[in-house]
């Protein structure tokens, strides 16, 4: 490996107590997994060279966050030619739905969907009105059965992601299979359709198939104008909040949480993955300010990258959903209650896979 390597990045970072945007010099040396950080306005250095074990060179593509000692920056250009041309990789974006047919086996879609190497960066449960589906189905105006897209796309919950990697259109139509289920079978046994489909129509997901497709079907669902997109599908009664904290998400533990939440009994009936900022975070645990020691570090995890929150309806008095995310420590977690969510996916009592509400009343507040 050359341990002189390195690629540079112009990253911006939003400084709260200024209410501006720095922009700095982000040097990344993959022979030591080491960082430097430059102020470009005053050029001075701002971080002198220091090995940095959270960075990966896989993290390093225009438009990701990345967090270095816990300031999220976002990087906006190649710094110079050289890495432009190594990393100036064949990473897209591209829309995956998945339709209402197939909504309980999301937990297995997204499961497949880390699998093949996949990054989720947007999430949402939504219900689509008429006029969205007819929107969304805009190049199927003139068929026949544009009637019944329509019917079976509006007739429950569907959820929308981005996701991102090499090439990410192609593969992700590879994943799917044919349109037909029945075909998926036999031409594709592994893939999505073949797996969960029914038929033509009812076929579990959907993926765009050009650049342009995704661009336009991305816009529908994510607006970038800042208007709301479809409506989330949060029913607010008799509901809890549960967050699958952002260490789960970038470990790909977000298809397996979702299994297991539904093994368990309980039903999801909103989600949406987002990405707090400390001062949301701060206000959202604020009950345990004073109150537990790690603080702190509770704060940092939660904004150290997107995290999904999820509502759950307590169809199930019998056992609280707080019981079944356990214990907040996963070591005692897997001594006292081993078939809780923490013993299975936590690793540290910061690092405990899922935060849920603490107390009843405070149920619908935190969904909200």
């Amino acid at each position: 490996m050359n341990h002189s390597e390195r690629f540079v990045f112009i990253a911006e970072w939003y400084d709260p107590n200024a209410s501006l945007f720095r922009r700095y010099e982000l040097l990344f040396y993959p022979g030591d997994g080491s960082v430097e950080m430059h102020d470009v306005k005053n050029h001075r250095t701002f971080l002198k060279r220091t090995k940095y074990d959270d960075l990966h060179l896989e993290d390093l593509f225009i438009g990701n966050k990345v967090n270095i000692f816990s300031r999220q920056l976002v990087l906006i250009d190649y710094g110079d030619q050289y890495t432009a041309r190594q990393l100036g990789s064949r990473k897209e974006k591209t829309l995956a739905l998945i339709k209402p047919d197939a909504i309980s086996k999301a937990g297995e879609i997204i499961e497949m969907i880390n699998k093949a190497g996949f990054t989720i960066t947007k999430l949402k449960m939504m219900m689509l009105s008429r006029k969205e589906a007819t929107d969304f189905h805009v190049d199927h105006q003139s068929r026949p059965f544009l009637n019944e897209l329509i019917q079976f796309i509006t007739s429950g919950p569907i959820i929308a992601m981005e996701i991102l990697r090499d090439d990410a259109i192609c593969e992700w139509k590879r994943l799917l299979g044919p349109a037909n289920s029945g075909v998926a079978r036999t031409d594709a046994p592994g893939s999505v359709r073949a797996l969960f489909g029914t038929d033509g129509i009812r076929n579990a997901a959907h993926g765009p198939d050009s650049f342009a497709c995704a661009a336009r079907e991305m816009e529908l669902f994510f607006p970038s104008s800042g208007v709301c997109g479809p409506a989330n599908t949060a029913k607010f009664t008799d509901c809890t909040c549960c967050i699958i904290k952002p260490h789960a998400i970038s470990e790909g533990l977000l298809g397996k949480i979702l299994m297991a939440i539904r093994d368990a009994g309980f039903e999801i009936s909103a989600m949406q993955m987002f990405n707090m900022d400390r001062v949301n975070v701060e206000e959202f645990y604020e009950v345990y300010k004073g109150v537990v020691s790690e603080y702190n570090e509770m704060v940092t995890e939660m904004y150290s990258g997107p995290c999904v929150a999820i509502e759950i309806q307590q169809n199930n008095p019998t056992k609280t959903f707080r019981e079944f995310c356990g214990p907040a420590d996963p070591e005692i977690a897997r001594h006292l209650r081993p078939e809780t969510l923490r013993a299975i996916f936590g690793k540290t009592k910061i690092q405990n896979a899922v935060h849920c509400t603490d107390l009843p009343e405070d149920g619908l507040l935190e969904v909200r």
